[in-house]
C-alpha cells in the first residue's frame, strides 16, 4: 500500500476544500485525512493503491469549484500508520 502527502496551496481554505476531499478519497477507496493549516495551506495524507492515488492527487490539482489552487507538492512512500477511514483531522 502506498502513501501520498501532498500540500496544496492558494485560495483553499474556506471554500469546502476538506468537505470534498473527503468525499473524493471516499469514492476512490482511500484511507487518510485532509486538514487545514495555519500557513493558509491544506495538507492531504492518503493510503491506497497508486491509481487511486494519482486520481486524488489530479483532482487535489484542481480543488473544488470554490477554491483557485495554485500549487501543490506531493511526497510518495509506502504506507506507515494505517487509518482505517478518510476523514478531516482538526
Amino acid at each position: 500500500m502506498l502513501q501520498l502527502r501532498a500540500l496544496i496551496s492558494g485560495y483553499v481554505q474556506g471554500v469546502c476544500f476538506r468537505y470534498y476531499a473527503v468525499q473524493k478519497a471516499n469514492d476512490l477507496g482511500l484511507k487518510g485525512f485532509v486538514k487545514n493549516l495555519a500557513n493558509g495551506r491544506v495538507e492531504v495524507v492518503a493510503q491506497g493503491n497508486k491509481i487511486a492515488l494519482l486520481q486524488l492527487l489530479e483532482w487535489l490539482q484542481k480543488g473544488p469549484s470554490g477554491a483557485s489552487v495554485e500549487g501543490v507538492e506531493s511526497e510518495w512512500g509506502e504506507a506507515g500508520k494505517k487509518f482505517s477511514e478518510f476523514s478531516v483531522k482538526y
